[in-house]
């Protein structure tokens, strides 16, 4: 399972960053950032993250959504199985919201050296 996984991730992330996907809303430093496939194959859930705003990134995520279809013909091309999931893009802000909280922690910290 954890194969066919990273395969996804990798042929998806591979068509988002040499621009095969023709939508302006897909950015292509968007990164996927992980794919969790279900026991029968049938389904996988991709989480994308980017450094965007979260109104930017839900953009992508629809526009990935609304491409599904390509993007799971070129996956299935690619990696050669007999039946290739149905993808479903889901938002990932974990990345963004780590960002944001470290920001939050300097900022503390550079307002306690101040005061000292």
């Amino acid at each position: 399972m954890k194969r066919v996984e990273s395969l996804i991730r990798e042929q998806v992330s591979t068509l988002i960053m040499n621009q095969e996907l023709k939508d302006p809303r897909i950015n292509t430093l968007l990164s996927i950032t992980s794919v969790k496939v279900s026991n029968d194959l049938s389904s996988a859930k991709l989480y994308v993250s980017g450094l965007e705003g979260e109104a930017k990134l839900k953009k992508s995520v629809a526009a990935l959504n609304h491409a599904a279809g390509f993007i799971q013909n070129r996956v299935g091309k690619q990696i050669r199985m007999r039946l290739t999931p149905k993808m479903l893009f889901l938002p990932d802000t974990s990345v963004r919201d780590g960002y944001m909280l470290n920001q939050k922690i300097e900022h503390l910290l550079h307002d306690k050296t101040e005061e000292e």
